[in-house]
Protein backbone atom coordinates (compact mmCIF):
# COMPACT_ATOMS: atom_id res chain seq x y z
CA UNK A 1 0.00 0.00 0.00
CA UNK A 2 1.04 3.99 -0.64
CA UNK A 3 1.75 5.82 2.37
CA UNK A 4 -1.41 7.77 1.42
CA UNK A 5 -3.68 4.81 1.70
CA UNK A 6 -1.85 3.60 4.85
CA UNK A 7 -2.55 7.41 5.92
CA UNK A 8 -6.36 6.79 5.07
CA UNK A 9 -6.55 3.69 6.75
CA UNK A 10 -5.07 4.79 10.03
CA UNK A 11 -7.10 7.78 10.19
CA UNK A 12 -10.48 5.74 9.05
CA UNK A 13 -9.32 3.42 12.20
CA UNK A 14 -9.18 6.01 14.69
CA UNK A 15 -11.85 7.56 13.67
CA UNK A 16 -13.75 4.14 14.29
CA UNK A 17 -11.91 4.26 17.39
CA UNK A 18 -13.10 7.38 18.78
CA UNK A 19 -16.60 6.66 18.24
CA UNK A 20 -16.45 3.50 19.41
CA UNK A 21 -15.57 5.13 22.81
CA UNK A 22 -18.77 6.91 22.56
CA UNK A 23 -20.57 3.96 21.92
CA UNK A 24 -19.35 2.51 25.17
CA UNK A 25 -20.54 5.19 27.12
CA UNK A 26 -23.61 4.70 25.67
CA UNK A 27 -23.79 1.71 27.24
CA UNK A 28 -22.66 3.06 30.26
CA UNK A 29 -25.51 5.18 30.30
CA UNK A 30 -27.93 2.25 29.82
CA UNK A 31 -26.32 0.44 32.63
CA UNK A 32 -26.81 2.61 35.14
CA UNK A 33 -30.50 3.27 33.98
CA UNK A 34 -31.25 0.14 34.62
CA UNK A 35 -29.54 -0.20 37.63
CA UNK A 36 -31.30 2.90 39.05
CA UNK A 37 -34.54 3.48 37.21
CA UNK A 38 -36.31 0.76 39.20
CA UNK A 39 -35.68 2.70 42.37
CA UNK A 40 -38.63 5.62 42.70
CA UNK A 41 -37.45 8.93 43.47
CA UNK A 42 -38.66 9.33 47.26
CA UNK A 43 -41.99 11.35 48.14
CA UNK A 44 -40.65 14.94 49.43
CA UNK A 45 -41.96 16.66 52.89
CA UNK A 46 -44.51 19.42 52.23
CA UNK A 47 -44.44 23.04 52.90
CA UNK A 48 -46.69 24.22 56.01
CA UNK A 49 -46.99 26.70 53.65
CA UNK A 50 -46.62 26.78 49.93
CA UNK A 51 -43.74 29.20 48.87
CA UNK A 52 -44.24 32.34 46.77
CA UNK A 53 -43.40 31.22 42.76
CA UNK A 54 -42.92 33.70 40.03
CA UNK A 55 -43.04 31.81 37.18
CA UNK A 56 -41.09 33.53 33.77
CA UNK A 57 -42.50 33.04 30.12
CA UNK A 58 -39.56 34.13 27.62
CA UNK A 59 -41.35 35.15 24.35
CA UNK A 60 -39.53 36.06 21.11
CA UNK A 61 -42.07 36.56 17.89
CA UNK A 62 -44.41 33.66 19.23
CA UNK A 63 -47.48 35.13 17.43
CA UNK A 64 -48.71 31.38 17.00
CA UNK A 65 -48.61 29.95 20.26
CA UNK A 66 -48.22 32.80 22.76
CA UNK A 67 -52.01 32.51 23.32
CA UNK A 68 -51.79 28.90 23.88
CA UNK A 69 -49.50 29.53 26.65
CA UNK A 70 -50.77 32.01 28.76
CA UNK A 71 -54.22 30.57 28.81
CA UNK A 72 -52.55 27.15 29.98
CA UNK A 73 -50.31 29.21 32.79
CA UNK A 74 -53.69 30.76 33.97
CA UNK A 75 -54.94 27.57 34.53
CA UNK A 76 -52.19 26.61 36.92
CA UNK A 77 -53.80 25.64 40.36
CA UNK A 78 -51.78 27.31 42.66
CA UNK A 79 -52.71 30.01 45.24
CA UNK A 80 -52.85 33.82 43.52
CA UNK A 81 -51.25 35.14 46.50
CA UNK A 82 -47.91 33.34 46.04
CA UNK A 83 -47.85 33.24 42.76
CA UNK A 84 -46.27 35.89 39.96
CA UNK A 85 -46.10 35.85 36.37
CA UNK A 86 -43.55 37.40 34.04
CA UNK A 87 -44.17 37.90 30.76
CA UNK A 88 -40.62 38.45 28.99
CA UNK A 89 -41.20 39.69 25.64
CA UNK A 90 -38.69 40.70 23.20
CA UNK A 91 -40.42 40.44 20.07
CA UNK A 92 -40.46 42.48 17.02
CA UNK A 93 -43.66 41.50 15.66
CA UNK A 94 -47.24 41.21 16.48
CA UNK A 95 -46.71 38.78 19.23
CA UNK A 96 -46.20 42.11 21.17
CA UNK A 97 -49.85 42.75 20.91
CA UNK A 98 -50.97 39.67 21.60
CA UNK A 99 -48.95 38.97 24.49
CA UNK A 100 -50.58 42.56 26.03
CA UNK A 101 -53.98 41.13 25.06
CA UNK A 102 -53.28 38.29 27.08
CA UNK A 103 -51.89 39.40 30.07
CA UNK A 104 -54.81 42.30 30.42
CA UNK A 105 -57.04 39.21 30.54
CA UNK A 106 -55.69 37.23 33.06
CA UNK A 107 -55.08 40.16 35.43
CA UNK A 108 -58.60 40.80 34.79
CA UNK A 109 -59.29 37.22 36.61
CA UNK A 110 -56.55 38.12 39.51
CA UNK A 111 -53.66 36.97 38.44
CA UNK A 112 -50.35 38.66 39.71
CA UNK A 113 -48.95 38.99 35.95
CA UNK A 114 -46.81 41.89 34.48
CA UNK A 115 -45.59 42.17 30.48
CA UNK A 116 -41.95 43.10 30.85
CA UNK A 117 -41.44 44.13 27.12
CA UNK A 118 -37.32 44.91 26.42
CA UNK A 119 -36.30 47.02 23.43
CA UNK A 120 -33.05 45.30 22.43
CA UNK A 121 -32.45 41.85 22.56
CA UNK A 122 -29.25 41.70 24.88
CA UNK A 123 -27.96 38.55 26.00
CA UNK A 124 -31.48 36.88 24.46
CA UNK A 125 -32.97 34.58 26.18
CA UNK A 126 -30.48 34.88 28.52
CA UNK A 127 -30.23 38.92 28.61
CA UNK A 128 -34.59 38.55 29.11
CA UNK A 129 -34.46 35.70 32.07
CA UNK A 130 -31.67 37.80 33.83
CA UNK A 131 -34.20 40.97 33.40
CA UNK A 132 -36.68 39.38 34.48
CA UNK A 133 -35.16 37.94 37.55
CA UNK A 134 -34.09 41.53 39.09
CA UNK A 135 -37.96 41.75 39.68
CA UNK A 136 -39.08 38.41 40.69
CA UNK A 137 -40.87 38.32 44.20
CA UNK A 138 -40.65 34.26 44.22
CA UNK A 139 -37.90 32.39 46.09
CA UNK A 140 -38.51 29.74 43.19
CA UNK A 141 -38.88 30.00 39.30
CA UNK A 142 -40.95 28.04 36.82
CA UNK A 143 -39.21 28.74 33.60
CA UNK A 144 -41.60 27.36 30.35
CA UNK A 145 -41.01 28.85 27.09
CA UNK A 146 -43.76 29.42 24.33
CA UNK A 147 -44.06 25.99 23.03
CA UNK A 148 -45.19 24.40 26.30
CA UNK A 149 -48.08 23.56 28.04
CA UNK A 150 -47.81 23.39 31.45
CA UNK A 151 -50.31 20.90 32.95
CA UNK A 152 -52.81 22.85 36.11
CA UNK A 153 -51.01 20.38 38.64
CA UNK A 154 -47.24 21.15 37.51
CA UNK A 155 -46.90 23.61 40.49
CA UNK A 156 -48.70 21.67 43.38
CA UNK A 157 -46.77 18.54 42.06
CA UNK A 158 -42.99 19.76 41.54
CA UNK A 159 -42.86 22.20 44.33
CA UNK A 160 -42.71 20.32 47.58
CA UNK A 161 -39.09 18.82 46.33
CA UNK A 162 -37.69 21.92 47.47
CA UNK A 163 -38.49 21.05 51.26
CA UNK A 164 -34.58 19.64 50.86
CA UNK A 165 -32.86 22.97 51.09
CA UNK A 166 -29.70 20.95 49.04
CA UNK A 167 -32.26 21.29 45.98
CA UNK A 168 -31.76 24.09 43.35
CA UNK A 169 -33.45 23.07 40.80
CA UNK A 170 -36.07 20.17 39.87
CA UNK A 171 -36.45 19.27 35.92
CA UNK A 172 -39.65 17.99 34.46
CA UNK A 173 -39.87 15.73 31.87
CA UNK A 174 -40.22 17.05 28.07
CA UNK A 175 -43.25 15.67 25.94
CA UNK A 176 -44.48 15.82 22.61
CA UNK A 177 -47.83 18.02 22.00
CA UNK A 178 -47.64 16.90 17.93
CA UNK A 179 -45.31 13.51 18.62
CA UNK A 180 -47.19 12.06 15.64
CA UNK A 181 -47.35 15.17 13.23
CA UNK A 182 -45.16 13.41 10.73
CA UNK A 183 -41.93 11.25 10.40
CA UNK A 184 -39.72 13.89 11.22
CA UNK A 185 -41.76 14.88 14.52
CA UNK A 186 -41.48 10.90 15.24
CA UNK A 187 -38.02 10.87 14.88
CA UNK A 188 -37.28 13.70 17.30
CA UNK A 189 -39.83 12.78 19.93
CA UNK A 190 -37.84 9.68 20.45
CA UNK A 191 -34.25 11.28 19.73
CA UNK A 192 -35.65 13.53 23.37
CA UNK A 193 -36.91 10.48 24.76
CA UNK A 194 -34.04 8.65 25.08
CA UNK A 195 -31.92 12.02 26.49
CA UNK A 196 -34.98 12.63 29.09
CA UNK A 197 -35.64 8.87 30.12
CA UNK A 198 -31.98 7.33 29.49
CA UNK A 199 -29.63 10.24 30.15
CA UNK A 200 -31.53 12.51 32.68
CA UNK A 201 -32.35 8.97 34.70
CA UNK A 202 -28.78 7.82 34.47
CA UNK A 203 -27.05 10.81 35.48
CA UNK A 204 -29.13 12.44 37.98
CA UNK A 205 -29.55 9.10 39.89
CA UNK A 206 -26.59 7.64 40.18
CA UNK A 207 -24.97 10.94 41.28
CA UNK A 208 -23.30 12.64 38.20
CA UNK A 209 -23.98 16.24 37.02
CA UNK A 210 -27.25 16.78 34.63
CA UNK A 211 -28.98 20.31 32.87
CA UNK A 212 -32.07 21.97 32.74
CA UNK A 213 -33.17 22.17 29.69
CA UNK A 214 -34.09 25.59 29.61
CA UNK A 215 -37.96 25.04 30.12
CA UNK A 216 -40.47 22.84 32.12
CA UNK A 217 -37.75 23.38 35.53
CA UNK A 218 -38.19 24.93 38.70
CA UNK A 219 -35.11 26.86 39.98
CA UNK A 220 -34.65 27.93 43.55
CA UNK A 221 -33.01 31.52 42.99
CA UNK A 222 -31.01 31.83 45.07
CA UNK A 223 -29.23 28.86 43.31
CA UNK A 224 -29.33 30.90 40.66
CA UNK A 225 -27.66 33.73 41.87
CA UNK A 226 -24.41 31.32 43.91
CA UNK A 227 -23.77 30.45 40.31
CA UNK A 228 -23.25 33.96 39.01
CA UNK A 229 -26.77 34.46 37.37
CA UNK A 230 -28.04 33.90 33.69
CA UNK A 231 -24.93 34.49 31.32
CA UNK A 232 -25.02 35.17 27.97
CA UNK A 233 -21.82 33.98 26.49
CA UNK A 234 -23.13 30.55 24.99
CA UNK A 235 -25.94 29.93 23.39
CA UNK A 236 -26.94 27.27 25.84
CA UNK A 237 -27.32 29.29 28.54
CA UNK A 238 -29.43 26.94 30.38
CA UNK A 239 -26.04 24.17 30.18
CA UNK A 240 -24.17 26.66 31.39
CA UNK A 241 -25.85 27.72 34.23
CA UNK A 242 -26.95 23.97 35.30
CA UNK A 243 -23.18 23.37 35.51
CA UNK A 244 -22.26 26.21 36.98
CA UNK A 245 -25.13 25.89 40.12
CA UNK A 246 -23.77 22.41 40.56
CA UNK A 247 -20.09 23.53 41.19
CA UNK A 248 -21.71 25.59 43.66
CA UNK A 249 -22.46 22.92 45.33
CA UNK A 250 -26.43 22.43 44.85
CA UNK A 251 -28.22 19.36 44.07
CA UNK A 252 -30.24 18.78 40.86
CA UNK A 253 -33.16 16.41 41.36
CA UNK A 254 -35.14 15.27 37.80
CA UNK A 255 -38.71 13.79 37.89
CA UNK A 256 -39.46 12.08 34.95
CA UNK A 257 -43.37 11.27 36.13
CA UNK A 258 -44.01 14.47 36.15
CA UNK A 259 -44.64 15.80 31.66
CA UNK A 260 -44.51 19.27 30.15
CA UNK A 261 -45.96 18.51 27.12
CA UNK A 262 -44.29 20.72 23.91
CA UNK A 263 -44.42 21.24 20.45
CA UNK A 264 -41.58 20.10 18.24
CA UNK A 265 -40.31 21.90 15.29
CA UNK A 266 -42.39 20.46 12.44
CA UNK A 267 -39.53 21.73 9.49
CA UNK A 268 -36.43 20.02 8.91
CA UNK A 269 -35.12 23.47 8.55
CA UNK A 270 -35.98 24.76 11.57
CA UNK A 271 -35.12 21.38 13.05
CA UNK A 272 -31.43 21.73 12.24
CA UNK A 273 -31.38 25.44 13.36
CA UNK A 274 -32.56 23.94 17.03
CA UNK A 275 -29.73 21.30 16.63
CA UNK A 276 -26.92 23.69 15.58
CA UNK A 277 -27.71 25.83 18.24
CA UNK A 278 -27.56 22.93 20.75
CA UNK A 279 -24.42 21.84 19.73
CA UNK A 280 -22.60 25.48 19.14
CA UNK A 281 -23.55 25.66 23.10
CA UNK A 282 -22.79 22.48 24.07
CA UNK A 283 -19.02 23.11 22.92
CA UNK A 284 -19.07 27.12 23.89
CA UNK A 285 -19.71 25.14 27.82
CA UNK A 286 -17.72 22.65 27.54
CA UNK A 287 -14.79 25.12 27.04
CA UNK A 288 -15.89 27.21 29.82
CA UNK A 289 -16.77 24.57 32.44
CA UNK A 290 -14.25 21.96 31.96
CA UNK A 291 -11.04 23.34 33.24
CA UNK A 292 -13.06 24.14 36.26
CA UNK A 293 -14.53 20.74 36.73
CA UNK A 294 -11.23 18.87 36.58
CA UNK A 295 -9.48 21.13 39.04
CA UNK A 296 -11.99 20.64 41.35
CA UNK A 297 -12.37 18.13 44.24
CA UNK A 298 -15.58 16.78 42.60
CA UNK A 299 -15.60 12.46 42.06
CA UNK A 300 -13.48 11.57 39.16
CA UNK A 301 -17.04 9.49 37.67
CA UNK A 302 -18.70 13.04 37.92
CA UNK A 303 -15.33 14.45 35.96
CA UNK A 304 -15.88 11.34 33.54
CA UNK A 305 -19.70 12.10 32.59
CA UNK A 306 -19.16 15.28 32.44
CA UNK A 307 -16.38 15.82 30.08
CA UNK A 308 -18.33 12.79 28.09
CA UNK A 309 -21.77 14.94 27.90
CA UNK A 310 -20.13 18.06 26.69
CA UNK A 311 -17.56 16.59 24.15
CA UNK A 312 -20.39 14.21 22.14
CA UNK A 313 -20.86 16.57 20.01
CA UNK A 314 -17.39 15.99 18.13
CA UNK A 315 -18.75 12.49 17.16
CA UNK A 316 -20.15 14.53 14.34
CA UNK A 317 -17.17 15.53 13.07
CA UNK A 318 -15.89 11.90 13.30
CA UNK A 319 -18.56 10.94 11.13
CA UNK A 320 -18.18 13.56 8.87
CA UNK A 321 -14.74 12.25 7.95
CA UNK A 322 -15.69 8.94 8.33
CA UNK A 323 -18.23 9.50 5.46
CA UNK A 324 -15.60 11.35 3.60
CA UNK A 325 -13.45 8.76 3.86
CA UNK A 326 -15.96 5.97 2.86
CA UNK A 327 -14.88 5.40 -0.97
CA UNK A 328 -10.97 5.62 -0.50
CA UNK A 329 -11.26 3.39 2.09
CA UNK A 330 -13.66 0.99 0.21
CA UNK A 331 -11.04 0.80 -2.61
CA UNK A 332 -7.96 -0.16 -0.38
CA UNK A 333 -10.45 -2.77 1.41
CA UNK A 334 -11.41 -4.05 -2.02
CA UNK A 335 -7.35 -4.64 -3.15
CA UNK A 336 -6.76 -6.80 -0.01
CA UNK A 337 -10.03 -8.09 0.91
CA UNK A 338 -12.67 -7.48 3.23
CA UNK A 339 -11.71 -10.35 6.09
CA UNK A 340 -8.72 -8.03 6.89
CA UNK A 341 -10.89 -5.62 7.86
CA UNK A 342 -13.77 -7.92 10.17
CA UNK A 343 -12.05 -6.21 13.06
CA UNK A 344 -13.15 -2.77 11.95
CA UNK A 345 -16.54 -2.88 10.66
CA UNK A 346 -18.15 -5.29 13.53
CA UNK A 347 -17.27 -3.08 16.32
CA UNK A 348 -18.79 -0.03 13.99
CA UNK A 349 -21.58 -2.23 13.30
CA UNK A 350 -22.30 -2.58 16.37
CA UNK A 351 -21.82 0.56 18.14
CA UNK A 352 -23.44 2.32 15.29
CA UNK A 353 -26.61 0.04 15.99
CA UNK A 354 -26.78 -2.09 18.83
CA UNK A 355 -25.82 0.83 21.57
CA UNK A 356 -28.19 3.03 19.49
CA UNK A 357 -31.22 0.57 19.22
CA UNK A 358 -30.92 -0.26 22.67
CA UNK A 359 -30.19 3.66 24.18
CA UNK A 360 -33.90 4.59 22.18
CA UNK A 361 -36.08 1.17 22.69
CA UNK A 362 -35.50 1.52 26.01
CA UNK A 363 -36.75 4.77 26.49
CA UNK A 364 -39.79 3.66 24.22
CA UNK A 365 -40.58 0.97 26.46
CA UNK A 366 -40.76 3.17 29.76
CA UNK A 367 -43.01 5.34 27.82
CA UNK A 368 -45.44 3.92 25.32
CA UNK A 369 -47.71 1.09 25.93
CA UNK A 370 -47.17 0.40 22.05
CA UNK A 371 -43.30 0.82 21.75
CA UNK A 372 -42.76 -2.19 19.47
CA UNK A 373 -44.72 0.08 16.69
CA UNK A 374 -41.59 2.34 17.82
CA UNK A 375 -39.26 0.00 16.69
CA UNK A 376 -39.84 0.56 12.64
CA UNK A 377 -38.48 4.28 13.43
CA UNK A 378 -35.25 3.41 14.45
CA UNK A 379 -33.83 3.07 10.90
CA UNK A 380 -34.78 6.53 9.95
CA UNK A 381 -34.08 7.89 13.52
CA UNK A 382 -30.19 6.57 13.14
CA UNK A 383 -30.39 7.89 8.93
CA UNK A 384 -30.93 11.27 9.85
CA UNK A 385 -28.76 11.23 13.31
CA UNK A 386 -25.70 10.38 10.46
CA UNK A 387 -27.06 13.28 8.16
CA UNK A 388 -26.64 15.74 11.15
CA UNK A 389 -23.13 15.57 10.57
CA UNK A 390 -22.61 18.43 7.57
CA UNK A 391 -24.88 20.74 9.94
CA UNK A 392 -23.61 19.97 13.03
CA UNK A 393 -20.04 19.73 12.29
CA UNK A 394 -19.89 23.17 11.52
CA UNK A 395 -21.26 24.33 14.72
CA UNK A 396 -18.74 22.51 16.50
CA UNK A 397 -16.52 24.50 14.10
CA UNK A 398 -17.54 27.74 15.21
CA UNK A 399 -18.03 26.66 19.16
CA UNK A 400 -14.31 25.79 18.91
CA UNK A 401 -13.13 28.64 17.44
CA UNK A 402 -15.25 31.01 19.04
CA UNK A 403 -17.01 32.45 15.96
CA UNK A 404 -20.10 33.84 17.56
CA UNK A 405 -23.55 33.83 16.39
CA UNK A 406 -27.11 35.05 17.30
CA UNK A 407 -29.22 33.00 19.32
CA UNK A 408 -31.97 31.90 16.70
CA UNK A 409 -35.27 30.64 17.95
CA UNK A 410 -37.22 27.56 16.70
CA UNK A 411 -40.59 28.51 14.84
CA UNK A 412 -43.58 27.12 16.29
CA UNK A 413 -46.93 26.79 14.86
CA UNK A 414 -49.42 25.82 17.71
CA UNK A 415 -49.95 22.56 15.73
CA UNK A 416 -50.70 18.89 17.41
CA UNK A 417 -51.40 15.70 16.56
CA UNK A 418 -52.03 14.93 13.11
CA UNK A 419 -54.27 17.59 12.54
CA UNK A 420 -54.21 18.62 8.68
CA UNK A 421 -53.32 22.55 8.41
CA UNK A 422 -52.11 23.65 4.86
CA UNK A 423 -49.06 24.59 4.68
CA UNK A 424 -49.62 28.06 3.42
CA UNK A 425 -51.90 29.06 6.11
CA UNK A 426 -49.51 28.42 9.19
CA UNK A 427 -49.06 32.11 9.28
CA UNK A 428 -50.97 34.53 8.13
CA UNK A 429 -50.75 37.83 9.78
CA UNK A 430 -54.21 39.61 9.89
CA UNK A 431 -55.72 41.00 7.30
CA UNK A 432 -52.22 40.76 5.47
CA UNK A 433 -52.20 37.00 3.52
CA UNK A 434 -48.65 36.66 4.20
CA UNK A 435 -47.67 33.13 4.08
CA UNK A 436 -45.98 31.30 6.11
CA UNK A 437 -44.91 33.63 9.37
CA UNK A 438 -41.79 32.60 10.67
CA UNK A 439 -40.64 30.43 7.80
CA UNK A 440 -37.02 29.09 8.66
CA UNK A 441 -34.20 30.36 5.45
CA UNK A 442 -33.07 27.84 3.22
CA UNK A 443 -29.84 26.42 4.07
CA UNK A 444 -26.71 26.38 1.66
CA UNK A 445 -25.52 23.44 3.49
CA UNK A 446 -28.63 21.08 1.98
CA UNK A 447 -26.70 21.21 -1.37
CA UNK A 448 -23.48 19.66 0.46
CA UNK A 449 -26.15 16.91 1.90
CA UNK A 450 -27.58 15.92 -1.59
CA UNK A 451 -23.64 15.45 -3.04
CA UNK A 452 -23.52 13.59 -0.34
CA UNK A 453 -26.16 11.58 -0.89
CA UNK A 454 -24.73 11.34 -4.58
CA UNK A 455 -21.95 10.64 -2.76
CA UNK A 456 -22.80 7.59 -1.07
CA UNK A 457 -25.05 6.53 -4.02
CA UNK A 458 -21.44 6.07 -5.52
CA UNK A 459 -20.01 4.04 -2.87
CA UNK A 460 -22.89 1.79 -2.48
CA UNK A 461 -22.07 0.92 -6.02
CA UNK A 462 -18.46 0.14 -5.59
CA UNK A 463 -19.45 -1.94 -2.60
CA UNK A 464 -21.62 -4.05 -4.60
CA UNK A 465 -19.33 -4.36 -7.49
CA UNK A 466 -16.40 -5.42 -5.36
CA UNK A 467 -18.33 -7.94 -3.46
CA UNK A 468 -18.24 -5.99 -0.34
CA UNK A 469 -21.57 -6.92 0.71
CA UNK A 470 -20.75 -6.50 4.66
CA UNK A 471 -20.68 -2.63 4.66
CA UNK A 472 -23.66 -1.82 1.95
CA UNK A 473 -26.29 -1.98 4.97
CA UNK A 474 -24.48 0.92 6.66
CA UNK A 475 -23.79 3.01 3.49
CA UNK A 476 -27.43 2.62 2.62
CA UNK A 477 -28.21 4.46 6.34
CA UNK A 478 -25.93 7.52 5.53
CA UNK A 479 -27.38 7.49 1.69
CA UNK A 480 -30.73 7.52 3.05
CA UNK A 481 -30.22 10.22 5.68
CA UNK A 482 -28.29 12.59 3.76
CA UNK A 483 -31.01 12.17 0.97
CA UNK A 484 -33.65 12.73 3.09
CA UNK A 485 -32.61 15.48 4.87
CA UNK A 486 -30.77 17.32 1.63
CA UNK A 487 -34.56 17.29 -0.14
CA UNK A 488 -36.68 18.30 2.62
CA UNK A 489 -33.90 21.31 3.28
CA UNK A 490 -34.04 22.38 0.05
CA UNK A 491 -37.96 21.66 -1.01
CA UNK A 492 -39.15 23.72 1.81
CA UNK A 493 -38.13 26.60 0.33
CA UNK A 494 -39.53 25.44 -3.14
CA UNK A 495 -43.02 24.27 -1.64
CA UNK A 496 -43.48 27.79 -0.01
CA UNK A 497 -42.88 29.43 -3.25
CA UNK A 498 -45.59 27.54 -4.96
CA UNK A 499 -47.72 27.22 -2.43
Amino acid sequence: MSFWEVLCLVLYSSIIAVLGVYGLHRYQLLRLFYRYHPTPVPQPDRFAELPFVTIQLPLYNEYHVVERLLEAVGQIDYPRDRLQIQVLDDSQDETRGKAREGVARLAAQGLDIEYLGRTNRHGFKAGALAAGLERAQGEFVLVLDADFVPNPDILQRAIHYFTDDSIGMVQMRWGHLNRSYSLLTRIQSIFLDGHFIVEHTARNRSGRFFNFNGTGGIWRKKAIYDAGGWQHDTLTEDLDLSYRAQLAGWQFLYLPEIEVPGEIPIEINAFKSQQHRWTKGAVQTAKKVLPRIWRSALPAKVKVEATFHLTANLCYVMMLLMALLTVPVLSIRSQLGWERFFIIDLPLFSFATMAISGFYITSQRVLYPDWRRQIKYLPMLMAVGMSLCINNTRAVIEGLVGYQTAFLRTPKYGLTGRRAVRPQHWGRKQGQGQRRKYLSRWPLLSLGELGMALYFVFALYHAYATGLYLGMPFLLLFHAGFLYTGLLSSGQRWFHRVS
